[in-house]
């Protein structure tokens, strides 16, 4: 591991300083777009003005045979575009496929300083980090990269699961995380095809006796999981993120897996589909009533001191980093939708 003071230095002469804080953005959904298929790469300046992230996918769901038109149609994306506010990501290729090497250099030569966050897929230890982390800051110095381009990582094995501490501290590239179901559950060995979700065999029953008709009760495949990768995310000070969910059918599914993960912590999750948009910026952006009652508390205890009653319940200094964390979110969303910022009376 490194020591505290040569972490925050730059690993190639000529690369910029990594940063020590993330910068402070709205990320919601992380909407992906194939690049390879131009009538979806036309419609990104108008899809800009709906989502938070865009990122062009390079790995999974584009086929072997259009793995170089999706980095050329990425690259010419990204030059075309003025992405303004909203974050552009590309996720590249496994480290072990004969497609990421080009991935990278290419990329970070062509559009470095107009790229945010390269997400890394099916990472299983800090070392995938430290690989990509080494190669980028070369190739930023080679570049004249102004601002380090950051890493997110994407949990879809049992060794990452294992190694998910080690890979949340492995540089200060790292900007999240990712929850890949997928790929997890058939590293795992899970008897599940779904892509995210919960499965109607994964239950527990109601107490009853023999004869008796007891009601079956779903639960969650993905909250231990979901729940380790947000520990360790918020203690290395990065973001934790829930990924797909495969079935674009069922909104009523998407909106309950999304909302769990945003209750426990994520930041936002993948959107696939346009439908899922929606989905994601209504779940990822806080209730209009927490919102409120957030306010009030941290107008009772404007320092966060002391206990108050509000509405017949205690407040404390507990409350008042939980109302904290509510209203931040809000100013986030209120910055960047005005029908919400009224909503939120900000």
């Amino acid at each position: 591991m490194k020591l505290p003071r040569p972490f925050y230095q730059p690993l190639a002469i000529g690369a910029p300083a990594p940063l020590r804080e993330l910068p402070v953005k709205l990320e919601r959904m992380i909407h992906f777009v194939p690049p390879h298929v131009e009538k979806v790469t036309a419609k990104v300046p108008e899809l800009l003005r709906q989502v938070d992230v865009v990122l062009g996918n390079l790995e999974d769901a584009i086929p072997a045979d259009a793995k170089e038109a999706a980095r050329k149609g990425f690259i010419a994306m990204a030059k075309a575009v003025d992405f303004g506010d909203t974050g552009l990501w590309t996720r590249i290729n496994a480290l072990n496929s004969p497609w990421a090497l080009d991935d990278i250099t290419e990329i970070v030569a062509a559009i470095g300083n107009k790229l945010d966050v390269i997400m890394l897929p099916k990472v299983e230890g800090a070392w995938d980090v430290h690989y990509l982390d080494q190669l980028l800051a070369q190739l930023e110095a080679r570049h004249a990269i102004k601002r380090p381009i950051l890493i997110h990582a994407i949990l879809e094995t049992a060794q990452g699961v294992n190694n998910v501490e080690a890979i949340t501290t492995a540089s200060p590239r790292m900007h999240g995380m990712s929850l890949g179901p997928a790929d997890l559950a058939a590293s795992r060995g899970m008897k599940t095809t779904r892509v995210g979700g919960g499965h109607p065999d994964y239950v527990v029953l109601s107490d009853g006796k023999p004869g008796d008709t007891r009601q079956k009760f779903q639960q969650d495949l993905w909250h231990y999981t979901t729940a380790k990768m947000v520990d360790a995310c918020m203690a290395a000070g990065i973001k934790p993120f829930y990924g797909p969910f495969g079935d674009f059918s069922d909104l009523e599914g998407c909106e309950a897996q999304f909302r769990n993960a945003f209750l426990m912590g994520c930041a936002g999750a993948w959107s696939l589909h346009p439908t899922q948009i929606v989905i994601a910026k209504r779940v990822f952006s806080p209730d209009p009533a927490e919102v409120a009652m957030a306010k009030k508390i941290i107008a009772a205890m404007p320092d966060g001191s002391g206990a108050v009653m509000i509405d017949g319940k205690m407040q404390d200094d507990a409350t008042w980093k939980q109302a904290k964390v509510v209203v931040d979110l809000a100013r986030l969303v209120a910055a960047k939708d005005p029908e919400m910022a009224a909503t939120y009376g900000f």
